[in-house]
């Protein structure tokens, strides 16, 4: 086992996670101005491309059930489903489950408004270049599913 193998302390752990909060904040900001500059192409905001994208993931979801998986208030969810209705990239259809609580779905509009969002992130993704390993992707996304998980009971209503 070399040095970067061993396991860390628990205060050189935490001191190595705050590293990772900080850049995933300033990164997180970012990435929504850059969707957002783009906004008049496909009329999709950070939010409503949330949604899109859980429903493209998914399938039809209620409100409540997108506000969960994406950590974030039914109210905000809400207003994402109105303003993406009123674009016409999502309707809402009967949910056989909940006679009050409908499921939203893509429409065609959406569907391609998504698949064009998602195909301009693929491409500024693809210019980072070919010197990260497997490993390292693999590595990033375990510490970033521990977080996750370890804020996974916050209360987002």
């Amino acid at each position: 086992m070399n040095e970067t193998d061993r396991g860390l302390a628990s205060e050189e752990l935490t001191d190595r996670l705050t590293e990772v909060f900080d850049l995933v904040g300033p990164l997180y900001r970012r990435t929504q101005r850059k969707v957002e500059q783009d906004v008049s192409v496909e009329g999709v905001s950070v939010g409503v491309r949330a949604v899109l994208n859980l429903l493209r993931e998914h399938g039809p979801m209620t409100v409540p059930q997108m506000g969960r998986a994406q950590a974030l208030s039914r109210q905000f969810v809400q207003r994402m489903v109105n303003d993406a209705t009123a674009h016409g990239l999502v309707e809402s259809a009967p949910n056989p489950a909940h006679k009050r609580s409908s499921l939203i779905q893509l429409t065609e509009q959406g569907q391609f408004a998504i698949t064009t969002v998602i195909d301009r992130e693929r491409a500024v993704l693809r210019q980072v270049g070919g010197d990260l390993t497997d490993a390292e992707v693999d590595a990033c996304l375990r510490v970033l599913s521990r977080l996750l998980e370890l804020l996974g009971n916050v209360d987002v209503d």
